[in-house]
């Protein structure tokens, strides 16, 4: 079975200042003056590929994860 992790997206502080947003794998997909204005090309991305968002803050710990689809730990019940 595919890593699921390498499909996500991450909105993480740029060190070049600002905010980017990768694949899991790395993969720069857009850079952003703003984490707002990440946040919303982030999460466009990840409806765009039915996987999850993950955002994280200043210090790099995710503050928020947003699934589109495909969650790969749904809830049960």
């Amino acid at each position: 079975m595919e890593d699921q992790r390498k499909h996500q997206i991450h909105t993480t502080p740029s060190e070049d200042g600002g905010w980017d947003n990768q694949e899991g794998g790395g993969k720069k997909l857009s850079h952003h003056r703003t984490k707002e204005q990440a946040e919303k090309a982030g999460k466009r991305e990840a409806i765009k590929a039915q996987t999850e968002l993950k955002i994280h803050n200043r210090d790099g710990k995710i503050s928020d994860s947003i699934s589109y689809g495909n969650d790969p730990y749904p809830p049960k019940g």
